[in-house]
């Protein structure tokens, strides 16, 4: 395996689902197992600098991975989602990125307003766009 892999590296899938009683929970399972692995394999993890990565980044990374993983297993309802999720990435990774370093108001500390959360964890338009989408 390459130490410094590339931004668009992806690792293969790594156990094959040809067993027809295979279960969608388990080809779930498997993809989110996938996923992680290319979260983990790309240095996609949370950075605790600020204009890196962050939970945020984190979790699209995820979502990517993940769909791209589950599209390659023969569910096509990923499909799409997995390629407006590649196609958008570089705008999706700078509104991420962009939001970092100011101060956030939530409304509280013990009891934080649930819609000033929303907006602070979901920065990107663009990304929540294609996820409310689908």
């Amino acid at each position: 395996m390459d130490p410094n892999p590339s931004p668009t590296h992806r690792q293969p899938p790594r156990q094959p689902i040809d067993n027809p009683s295979t279960t969608l929970r388990q080809i779930i399972s498997i993809c989110a197992d996938e996923a992680i692995g290319n979260v983990l394999d790309n240095r996609k993890s949370p950075s605790r600098k600020v204009n890196e990565i962050d939970n945020r980044g984190t979790n699209f990374y995820l979502a990517l991975y993940w769909a791209e993983a589950m599209a390659a297993r023969g569910e096509h309802a990923f499909a799409a989602l997995a390629k407006q999720l590649e196609a958008n990435e570089a705008s999706i990774v700078d509104d991420l990125i962009k939001c970092q370093g100011k101060p956030v108001d939530l409304g509280g500390y013990y009891h934080p307003d649930p819609a000033k959360i929303e907006v602070a964890m979901r920065p990107s338009k663009t990304f929540n766009d294609i996820l409310e989408a689908k």
